[in-house]
């Protein structure tokens, strides 16, 4: 063989190889193509997962957070109820105290009333047994200054001797200034100038139970008259500025109550 024919053969070979390799290369590079872009396509899925996912997380993050806040406010809310229930237990409480100890504050008035009510039926029965029976208040001079005090109100309230019942509290007065009884008698006085129609002195007389003692259970009876006095003159404006005074001054009597209903009438 010539060395020209042996030079075209390897020249041949070479080209045949380079074509070879030049194909394998191609098919290598389409390869690496295929992969970045599938890599590229998997890269691109996992972060949209991750997105999702991230998105997903955080409205349950943003959901929890509500619910507890939620919980917060309504576990707020309970302990405030909770406070104001137990306050108004404590007002309840005390309430309740107030009220057993009021009830044993008029059990015990109660009982001293009944039992100086008892002493007086006890001294007027004696009396009138000292004084002869039954008649004995109106048929002699009582002995004793309650018995001349019941005199005085008979007086009154029953066969109208106001100058008389006035002569028998004014004696009573005089000698018993000091007598539980005394500011009953000037309230009476009162009332006998009352039933007697002399209404400046009866305003004068109840002025002096209403100054002296403001207190005394007496004293709202003692300022309704004086203002049903001031009526009685034609003077209705006093009346008025009294009897609301009365309910004023002593709003739990029961002269407030019918100082009320005079107001109304007044009107």
């Amino acid at each position: 063989m010539t060395p020209w024919i042996k030079l075209l053969l390897l020249l041949t070979l070479v080209t045949t190889l380079s074509g070879c390799a030049t194909q394998r290369q191609l098919h290598m590079e389409r390869d690496l193509d295929e992969m970045k872009k599938r890599l590229a396509k998997a890269e691109l899925s996992l972060a949209a997962q991750g997105k999702s996912l991230t998105g997903e997380l955080e409205q349950r993050l943003d959901t929890l957070g509500r619910t507890q806040a939620d919980l917060q406010v309504a576990l707020d809310t309970l302990k405030i109820d909770m406070q104001s229930l137990n306050g108004r237990f404590e007002d309840q409480a005390r309430e309740r105290d107030e009220l057993r100890g009021d009830m044993l504050l008029v059990k015990d008035d109660v009982g001293l009333k009944l039992t100086s009510l008892e002493d007086r039926v006890r001294t007027l029965e004696e009396n009138r047994t000292a004084v002869g029976g039954a008649g004995g208040l109106g048929g002699g001079m009582p002995n004793s200054p309650e018995a001349l005090y019941e005199v005085a109100l008979e007086k009154i309230q029953k066969s109208g001797d106001y100058a008389g019942a006035r002569e028998s509290l004014q004696q009573f007065l005089k000698d018993n200034p000091q007598h539980p009884l005394s500011v009953n008698a000037m309230y009476w006085m009162g009332e006998a100038y009352f039933g007697e129609k002399n209404y400046e002195n009866a305003i004068l007389q109840f002025q002096d139970v209403i100054q002296k003692h403001p207190t005394h259970p007496k004293t709202p009876a003692a300022l309704f008259k004086q203002g049903l006095a001031f009526q009685a003159l034609g003077d209705a404006q006093n009346a008025k500025i009294i009897l609301r005074k009365v309910q004023e001054t002593y709003p739990q009597s029961e002269e407030a109550g019918k100082a009320k209903a005079k107001l109304a009438e007044l009107k």
